[in-house]
């Protein structure tokens, strides 16, 4: 039997982030997506063909919560928990972009994220937008948005 598309996520998810194996990293559950939901509802973006073939997650998020995560003070998981509803965001953290293989460079991870960072713009005055990349294309698409956005760009680099 075929695994279905969203079966397939889940593993695509775990061999490029390997979530499960770092609790440093954001660990998205249900009670997770319903709080994303509530600091804003933009945060999670998904496109559809049988299934899912293309997951977003952005979180905004404070300047100074931004500033710790890129200085190494808080973990993934730290900056989403410090991160709480009905605050001034300033910024945007790229977490998350998966596309199925199939379905790459047809631009839907651009396209959901611009959507995505719109809507929130309407309510928040961001200035930033940030990432953690774990690709050389996840590192791309961040340089694209930023410059599509107008959004300032700061990255944190991999320790090795």
């Amino acid at each position: 039997m075929t695994p279905s598309n969203f079966d397939r996520m889940l593993e695509l998810v775990d061999e490029v982030f390997s979530t499960r194996h770092d609790p440093s990293q954001l660990q998205v559950n249900e009670d997770v997506l319903h709080r994303l939901q509530k600091i804003h509802p933009a945060t999670l973006s998904e496109e559809n063909n049988n299934g899912p073939v293309a997951w977003i997650l952005i979180i905004p998020t404070t300047e100074k919560i931004m500033n710790e995560f890129l200085n190494g003070k808080i973990s993934e998981q730290e900056l989403f928990d410090k991160t709480f509803p009905g605050e001034k965001y300033e910024a945007i953290y790229l977490c998350s972009a998966t596309v199925l293989p199939e379905h790459r460079k047809k631009g839907l991870a651009l396209m959901h994220t611009l959507r995505a960072i719109n809507e929130i713009r309407k309510d928040h005055p961001v200035k930033f937008l940030f990432v953690w990349p774990f690709t050389n294309e996840g590192k791309l698409l961040a340089e694209k948005i930023a410059e599509r956005t107008n959004l300032e760009l700061k990255i944190k680099e991999a320790v090795e």
